[in-house]
Order: C-alpha cells, then sequence, then structure tokens
C-alpha cells in the first residue's frame, strides 16, 4: 500500500491554483503516508534482521531505501514506455512471492550468523541493501502503475513518491525496534509481503479484478494483527 496516499489525492492536486494551497495539503499526505506504508516498512525492517547490529540495520535501510527512490523516479519518468512491458509487473509479483517463501520456509539456510567473517559480513550487508531496494520497487510498482494512470503531473507523482519513502524510512525505524519485541512481527512483515505479490500478479494478468483491492488490505490488517499478538518471551 506504500504511496498509495498521493494516488486519492492527484485530481485535487492537479485543481490547485498554487504551491500555497499544496503545501497546506502536506499534513495530510504524510500522516495518510506514515499509514499506508506499514505493510511496506515491516517488510523491509524484516529484511535487514539478518545483520547483526542496529546501526547496520539502520544503515542498509538508508541506502536501499534511497535506491529504490532512484528507481521509482526513473520508473515515473518513463512510465510511458516500462510500464507496457507486462513482464517488469508479473516478475515484481513472482519476486514478492519468491521472497515470502525463501524466508520463511528457507530462512535456515539463507542466514548464517555464526560465519562472522569480514567478507561474509559485507556480502550479507550488500545482499540485504540490494533487497531492500528491489523489494520496494516492486511493492511501489502497482501504486506508481495508479499513479500514472490518473495524472500526467509527473512531478506530483515523484513529489509523493518522495513523501512516501520518507515515510516509509521513518516507520520502517520503528518496526526495527518492534520485530524485537514481537514475535510474529516478522513472519507478518512477510505474509504481508505474499498478499502484495499475489495482488499485483492478479491484478496483471487478470483484466477484471476477481477481489477488490481493498480485500488485500484486510488480509494485511488481519496478517499485521496475529504479528502483534505475541510478544518475544523474556529470559
Amino acid at each position: 500500500m506504500d504511496s498509495a496516499a498521493i494516488n486519492s489525492f492527484i485530481p485535487t492536486l492537479d485543481q490547485v491554483d498554487s504551491w500555497y494551497e499544496i503545501f497546506t495539503l502536506l499534513p495530510i499526505l504524510i500522516a495518510l503516508e506514515l499509514l499506508l506504508s506499514a505493510d511496506n516498512a515491516v517488510a523491509l525492517a524484516s529484511l535487514t534482521k539478518s545483520l547483526d547490529s542496529s546501526e547496520l540495520r539502520s544503515r542498509a535501510l538508508n541506502i536501499g531505501i534511497t535506491i529504490s527512490l532512484l528507481f521509482r523516479i526513473i520508473l515515473i519518468i518513463l512510465s510511458n514506455v516500462l510500464l507496457k512491458f507486462i513482464l517488469i509487473r508479473v516478475f515484481a509479483g513472482f519476486y514478492l512471492i519468491y521472497l515470502f517463501f525463501s524466508n520463511v520456509f528457507l530462512n535456515s539456510e539463507i542466514e548464517n550468523p555464526e560465519d562472522g567473517t569480514d567478507n561474509n559480513n559485507n556480502f550479507r550487508f550488500l545482499r540485504v541493501v540490494v533487497l531492500l531496494s528491489i523489494t520496494d520497487f516492486a511493492f511501489s510498482i502497482d501504486s506508481i502503475t495508479t499513479a500514472v494512470a490518473i495524472s500526467d503531473q509527473y512531478i506530483l507523482i515523484i513529489f509523493g513518491a518522495v513523501i512516501g519513502v520518507l515515510a516509509l524510512r521513518f516507520t520502517s525505524g520503528i518496526f526495527l525496534k518492534l520485530l524485537d519485541i514481537f514475535s510474529r512481527l516478522e513472519t507478518a512483515g512477510y505474509i504481508a509481503i505474499l498478499i502484495v505479490g499475489i495482488k499485483l500478479l492478479l491484478n496483471t494478468l487478470i483484466k477484471e479484478s476477481i477481489l477488490p483491492d481493498y480485500y488485500f488490505y484486510i488480509l494485511i490488517l488481519f496478517a499485521f494483527i496475529w504479528g502483534f499478538s505475541k510478544k518475544e518471551s523474556k529470559t
């Protein structure tokens, strides 16, 4: 649901007469982005769990989300060309589904915390940065497609993407701490990834949507409720 808030406001923004009117909408846009970026934020925070320290996790988020923002801007600018390639959306959907299965069911093969050599730590850090960049980009494809279809005001769409990324970075930092408190929240983040991946594939491959989008958002909400239902046991 990341960057979805800006989509509903684009028709309003198209009609404003001055930058002053746009800035009056900023608090609402930021508040909505903070709420709607939750699923993406949990997913990205979960991807950093294999890193050894909070400093490395924060640095990986900063780099990965910044790279993803560049990808978003490129996609928006070249949307008339890139979004015509259905394989981009199909790849993003299958990638998110793969990410769920690889981390939930094959997690033991991915993480190897006992091997603490510098080369392996550097490789793990770079791997997490790449995963963060691609995952956030895949999350954003659906909302960018919708935004571009609604409006040709690319400056406003990019403006919304920047707000979304700033909100995402803020909420990701919060969820980094919450992951250490709630034992099911990491899995809930990957369930959100799975749901978004399935939604992206269905919206791409089936012209008439089987389920309204809000059904998927309700499923994500239930996943979060489950994720917050159990705290880590203190020993």
